[in-house]
């Protein structure tokens, strides 16, 4: 059994751990409450520096012309495109053509080996020639039976075989004569020319081998000035498109890069497909280009600009200060007090740059494009210019103008003294 001292030792230390640790408690509340107190009046810290205004980029919003343009991803195609091919069989007697070569209509392009055919046209010209000498024979013996039965010394069968046997060489004749007019058509199409005006492409046959008609492509000819761009849009836009498309003006349409970096061409609309693709929802269209400098290929893809009217007077912002909400589209707008608040918006339409506003603000209101993460509202803001917008160092200043003397120095090879900063 445990004596009375070991009980007072015991307790008495229980009785020292919690007196310590009550201090400590206390001081640590002390000091939490002080750096509370210095925090609240020296204004909260951000990322371990004191936060005052914040900085931001804000622009006006202004009055200005937009363009209200509809965009598609567009194949530019021949105006015109024709696969030549011989319309008779034969061997590939010339090829006259150069690849890549400008060609007009009716040029000559190649030659089939036209003895077979300048053969048979002679065949046809000379079986014409028997078929007219036998109508004509004809032709006198009915004049005589017609005399003879005036005169009552022929039967009329006789006289009616004969009418019969004139109709038949009339027949006749036309028959070679279509055979004629076949065989020298048939001579001619060994000849073998442009159908259009255009730029021809690789040769697909060399001179030698036997071509069949309608079937052996020699070369294909695009006709690429004009040119066309073939492009969709979504059924939900062609309302407005035919609006715009039925006005005497017709409709601007540019032709951009992959990238749109660089401007193309500019031309017009020039058709609207006559119904709506079920499988995709979408329409197709066509614009016209000129293109006489070849910067538009076929099968090259370009990003197309329809432009469907123009704002002259449109009220505009910058499409970076556009913000989204579970209300719908706001933007922080700065107050005269460089203070700022959510101010609900309503946009038409927008190109990526600028948007053409319906409601929600005034020309001339400032509205922060950059910077509006640490923004909260009634916060105060101070507008800087945008990162990479201050001007340059000129040269003069970078680089301290050299004395006569530093001149003199070099001139002798000696290394010139640096001045003492005054």
């Amino acid at each position: 059994m445990p004596d009375l001292s070991t009980r007072t030792t015991k307790k008495s230390s229980k009785k020292l751990v919690i007196a310590v640790l009550a201090v400590c408690l206390a001081g640590a509340g002390i000091w939490w409450w002080q750096s509370a107190a210095e925090s609240t009046a020296q204004g909260p810290r951000m990322g371990g520096s004191f936060m005052g205004a914040v900085p931001v980029n804000a622009q006006q919003v202004r009055l200005d012309r937009f363009a209200v343009q509809l965009r598609a991803l567009g194949t530019v195609t021949p105006w015109n495109a024709v696969s030549v091919t011989s319309q008779v069989s034969g061997e590939l007697d010339k090829v006259l053509f150069d690849e890549g070569q400008f060609v007009e209509q009716g040029t000559l392009l190649a030659q089939i080996d036209p003895r077979n055919f300048q053969a048979a046209l002679l065949q046809a010209e000379g079986a014409l020639q028997e078929t007219r000498a036998q109508l004509a024979s004809a032709e006198l013996d009915l004049k005589r039976y017609q005399g003879l039965y005036k005169e009552d010394s022929v039967a009329r069968q006789t006289l009616e075989q004969q009418q019969a046997m004139v109709a038949q060489y009339k027949g006749t004749l036309k028959v070679r004569e279509a055979q004629r007019d076949a065989a020298r058509l048939d001579v001619e199409h060994t000849q073998i020319t442009a159908p259009i005006s255009g730029r021809l492409g690789l040769r697909a046959v060399d001179a030698g081998n036997y071509v069949s008609a309608a079937s052996t492509e020699l070369v294909t000819i695009t006709q690429d000035d004009p040119i066309a761009v073939s492009f969709t849009i979504p059924e939900h836009e062609l309302q407005a498109v035919l609006q715009a498309y039925r006005q005497e003006q017709p409709l601007q349409v540019q032709a951009w890069n992959r990238d749109e970096t660089e401007l193309l061409a500019e031309g017009v609309l020039d058709s609207i497909d006559n119904q709506v693709d079920v499988t995709t929802g979408s329409v197709r269209l066509k614009a016209r280009f000129a293109n006489p400098e070849q910067v538009l290929f076929p099968n090259q893809f370009v990003n197309v600009h329809l432009q469907v009217t123009v704002h002259d007077a449109a009220l505009l912002l910058p499409a970076d200060a556009i913000q989204f909400g579970t209300n719908g589209r706001f933007v922080w707008q700065v107050q005269d007090d460089d203070t700022v608040v959510i101010q609900p918006i309503e946009i038409i339409t927008s190109d990526g740059t600028s948007s053409m506003l319906r409601s929600g603000l005034a020309a001339g209101d400032w509205v922060v494009v950059e910077g509006v993460d640490r923004l909260r509202s009634g916060s105060k803001v101070e507008r800087v210019a945008p990162a990479g917008s201050e001007p340059a160092v000129s040269a003069e200043l970078a680089v301290p103008p050299v004395t006569e003397t530093e001149q003199n120095s070099r001139g002798a090879g000696k290394q010139p003294q640096q001045k003492p900063a005054q």
